[in-house]
C-alpha cells in the first residue's frame, strides 16, 4: 500500500488510527484533515501517503464544496503516488 484516500474527517481519523495500530509512526502534532491535505506516514517497510478528500455526500456535492474536478485531483494524486497510470 502506498496511498490512502480518506473521505472526510471521520475517514481521516480512522485511517490515522488504523495506521498507528499497525505500528506506523505518525508525526506530532497529528496531521489535520483538509481537502487536499497530505501526510506522509512512516511504516516499517515503506512510507504511506494519506490524502484527505471531502466526502462525496449530497451535502458536499450539491453545495459545490466538492466538485468533480476536486475529487479527480485527489484521486489522480493517489494514483500517481501508488504508481498507477490514469
Amino acid at each position: 500500500m502506498r496511498a490512502i484516500v480518506a473521505l472526510g474527517n471521520f475517514g481521516w481519523r480512522a485511517a490515522l488510527q488504523m495506521v498507528r495500530a499497525s505500528g506506523a509512526q505518525i508525526s506530532r502534532p497529528t496531521p489535520q484533515f483538509g481537502h487536499g491535505a497530505q501526510a506522509r506516514l512512516r511504516t516499517g517497510e515503506r512510507d504511506v501517503v494519506l490524502l484527505g478528500c471531502y466526502h462525496p455526500s449530497q451535502q458536499n456535492t450539491f453545495t459545490g464544496k466538492l466538485t468533480p474536478a476536486m475529487l479527480d485531483d485527489v484521486l489522480g494524486r493517489a494514483a500517481t503516488i501508488a504508481g498507477l497510470s490514469r
